[in-house]
């Protein structure tokens, strides 16, 4: 039963702070649970709650690589444009977390505010726009190390040191980022990748603000309710070139409904249950399933330029992750 909700500062010394570009909230814990959640279990019941652990972060990453491809799905394949996108997933998304809230035994009030709302919009609009012309693949690849750059910049800022070998392994992952982005036959178009790359800062900027907050899904269904507004005003500034499309919007509510909503309760159900360090080396796999989604659904292809970098990026954020302390990942 959950007994409590804790809430610390992560601490880029011992974790990756806010290493979870998909969800930085205060999460449910309960107060005489110990670190992974499965440990005073008898045989039985550390293979069940294994087996179940399993299978939510298998539906939660699946669902994060989604909204690239649906998203890419949507704006290559039919006549929606971004902006129309993007307010249809928010406008989805807070639907589908106020539904979750609202089934519980003990619904809450939604939560979250202006800063944050904002900040998911920014995020929000630009992953649209930048997938105009990105791979799926390369997208998921440019958010998930601008997120994780982003989140570990900002520890510095603030004071935080990194080993050497955390350091090496920071370094290994700009490498990688900047040499995805660097001029040539196989690179992404550079308007496209800006895009991409502010949707990661502005996602890793909403990650640092929700560290405040508490209650994950009130906080991102009201989050996502507050960023549909300003959503709504670019889709009117933006309406001499809108084109709304039955498949294209389709997409959309996939994306905010089912790959973001409904990803993000699965998600927040998993991560009491797992170490920061596990929480943040399992979305390593997003990248890798958005591209492997982009080659079975869109027939794209992979260039040996997005492997090298892939491994570099995601090779470097795990040396900076298994450098860290093995806390439980309640943030």
């Amino acid at each position: 039963m959950l007994a409590a909700v804790q809430c610390r500062k992560i601490s880029t010394r011992t974790r990756l702070g806010g290493a979870f570009p998909y969800a930085c909230r205060c999460l449910p814990v309960s107060s005489d649970a110990k670190p992974g959640a499965l440990s005073g279990m008898n045989d039985g019941e550390a293979v069940t709650s294994g087996v179940r652990l399993s299978g939510l972060t298998m539906l939660a990453m699946s669902a994060f690589a989604a909204n690239s491809i649906l998203c890419r799905l949507a704006l290559r394949e039919t006549g929606i444009d971004p902006a129309s996108f993007t307010l249809i997933r928010l406008v989805s998304g807070a639907a589908m977390l106020w539904l979750i809230v609202r089934l519980r035994a003990r619904p809450t009030p939604l939560a979250g505010d202006w800063k944050s709302a904002f900040s998911l919009f920014a995020y929000a609009g630009a992953f649209s726009y930048a997938y105009v012309s990105l791979s799926a693949g390369t997208g998921a690849l440019l958010l998930f190390g601008s997120v994780q750059a982003t989140m570990i910049l900002a520890g510095l800022a603030r004071g935080e040191r990194l080993t050497r070998l955390q350091t090496a392994g920071l370094l290994l992952a700009l490498g990688g980022l900047l040499g995805l982005v660097l001029p040539g036959v196989t690179a992404p178009p550079w308007l496209g990748a800006v895009l991409m790359s502010g949707a990661g800062m502005a996602w890793g900027i909403y990650s640092l603000l929700g560290r405040r907050g508490s209650g994950p899904t009130e906080t991102t269904a009201g989050n996502f309710l507050r960023a549909a507004l300003p959503a709504a005003l670019l889709s009117i500034a933006t309406l001499p070139w809108a084109s709304l499309d039955s498949r294209g919007a389709v997409y959309a509510i996939l994306s905010g409904a089912i790959a973001s909503g409904l990803g993000y309760a699965i998600w927040y159900m998993a991560l009491p249950m797992m170490r920061a360090t596990q929480a943040a080396t399992v979305q390593l796999s997003v990248p890798a399933l958005a591209a492997a989604g982009g080659v079975v659904v869109l027939g794209e292809h992979i260039t040996i330029r997005l492997v090298l970098c892939s491994l570099a990026i995601l090779g470097g954020i795990a040396l900076v992750l298994r450098a860290r302390g093995p806390g439980v990942a309640r943030n």
